[in-house]
């Protein structure tokens, strides 16, 4: 799967960024800088270099790099020498501020120069090697392969690369800290402790010598399940904050939801119109918070079905449907009611459509009365519906920054995750878990039996099971299932 004798070359940086950067690592990484680069890299990182503890920072070079033949810009060369890289391995990292064309020339250049691919470094080279693109993850994967990470931390990586709000990001960290693997390990040697004490005794069973009793072992053993057992029930739900939450704007036609939506998100994404019903279709665009990104939603006004006009009744109640179904899915509701109607009958039917968990309710077009009489206004909604409402004014601005913190302030509650303490675990890591809880379980009713060869084969088989979160002995298959959603360049 990865060769770890090969030099890797990718673009790293985003593809929308004024700065490029290059990536390169692997054993020639020094005789190919040393092609590119001016002034020579060797003068500066010389290749026979003690690589001890003053080889930790990384070497910084002012100077040019070669794009073609004919072609030389301004670069800064970053070189991290081995071991002390990311990868384990030199890694040189080239930026420079061109476009993508000149990027992709300079990448062309690297790996398809003759020069390049038969020049080696025979200080670093490590038996045969191949010059190449890189493929999605392999800097991670190159990093864990040569001991830099452990496995739960590869995975973090691209979750920060990826992450979409402040939680998923905070999770990710958390995963990369390594205290997943480090708890781990302590409940491993816990257990191991516990095996190697039940073997001794089948050992020496002949000789009727008892190391541990099979109360003493079940009393450990349950202690250990239930540090696996608290693990699961304190830690982060990495999946649960992958995605972006949904906030849907509901109210009834005319009820200013289209001029919400464009004013929050800043751009014309909804038509806009005093005709009711100009919505039909759900509408979205992402809206950017103070704590995380959520996706808004406009649809069709809500409205009772006697209240339907006949000739349209079709398209209407389709919409209508769509409505509903995308608010019911929505983590935030903004209830939406014009609170210059002369009644709000009408309202207070549609209120009753909406699923009552994650309601802000929102009064708009405030601007439509003088401050005295919205108070009154205000004061009436708010007993109607037993509901205290934000008031808001597309036209002036008025509450939309409290809008906006009511949301931030409303999402953050729907995301159950301990802030200073907790685990960050993914799927993955909740089965091993569970898969150990289980094999431990059954090892205390085999040892309450009297089946003292049985309960060690099912404690090694939890010690095992745990050894995965780190996977020490992964194969590639799930190498490559882990390591392919990642962006090339990572």
């Amino acid at each position: 799967m990865y060769d770890i004798n090969d030099t890797i070359v990718a673009i790293s940086s985003p593809p929308a960024g004024a700065r490029a950067i290059v990536r390169i690592t692997g054993p020639d990484t020094l005789g190919i800088c040393e092609q590119i680069f001016s002034p020579a890299v060797s003068s500066i990182v010389h290749p026979r270099l003690n690589r001890g503890p003053s080889s930790i920072a990384p070497r910084l070079i002012a100077g040019s790099i070669a794009i073609d033949n004919e072609l030389e810009i301004d670069a800064h060369l970053y070189v991290f020498l081995a071991p002390h890289s990311y990868t384990g391995d030199d890694v040189a990292e080239i930026h420079i501020y061109a476009s993508a064309s000149v990027i992709e020339a300079l990448v062309d250049n690297v790996l398809n120069n003759k020069k390049l691919k038969t020049q080696t470094c025979p200080e670093q080279s490590r038996g045969h090697s191949k010059l190449r693109m890189a493929g999605p993850g392999e800097f991670t994967a190159r990093a864990y392969l040569n001991g830099k990470l452990d496995l739960s931390q590869a995975e973090a990586v691209n979750e920060i690369v990826v992450s979409s709000n402040t939680y998923q990001l905070a999770a990710a960290e958390k995963l990369l800290s390594g205290r997943l693997a480090e708890t781990t390990a302590k409940v491993r040697s816990a257990i191991m402790d516990c095996l190697s004490l039940l073997e001794a005794g089948l050992d020496f069973s002949d000789e009727d010598i008892e190391f541990i009793t099979r109360q003493q072992a079940v009393e450990r053993l349950i202690e250990i399940m239930d540090q696996l057992e608290q693990l699961i029930s304190g830690s982060i739900s990495y999946e649960s904050v992958i995605d972006l939450p949904a906030v849907g704007i509901a109210g009834a036609p005319n009820a200013g939801k289209s001029s919400l939506l464009n004013k929050l998100l800043g751009q014309q994404r909804s038509i806009v119109s005093d005709q009711c019903k100009t919505t039909r279709d759900v509408l979205t665009g992402e809206l950017l918070l103070a704590h995380c990104r959520c996706v808004l939603f406009d649809c069709a006004g809500l409205t009772r079905s006697s209240m339907l006009v006949p000739r349209c009744s079709i398209l209407d109640e389709l919409a209508q449907n769509a409505a509903i179904e995308a608010l019911q899915s929505a983590s935030v509701v903004l209830f939406c009611v014009d609170v210059s109607k002369s009644n709000w009958l009408e309202d207070v039917a549609i209120r009753k459509l909406i699923n009552p968990n994650g309601v802000i309710p929102v009064a708009t077009k405030s601007d439509l009365h003088s401050e005295k009489v919205l108070v009154n206004r205000l004061a009436a909604l708010n007993e109607l519906f037993s509901a205290e409402f934000l008031p808001v004014s597309v036209k002036t601005g008025a509450g939309l920054e409290n809008l906006r913190d009511a949301i931030d302030k409303k999402l953050l509650e729907k995301f159950e995750i301990p802030r200073e303490s907790g685990i960050a675990l993914m799927v993955r890591h909740k089965q091993i878990l569970t898969l150990a809880i289980d094999n431990i379980s059954e090892t205390i009713n085999e040892l309450k039996a009297g089946n003292d060869e049985v309960a060690a084969t099912m404690l090694r088989a939890a010690y095992q099971a745990l050894s995965d979160i780190e996977q020490q002995h992964v194969d590639e298959q799930i190498l490559d299932r882990i390591f392919s959603r990642f962006c090339i360049g990572k």
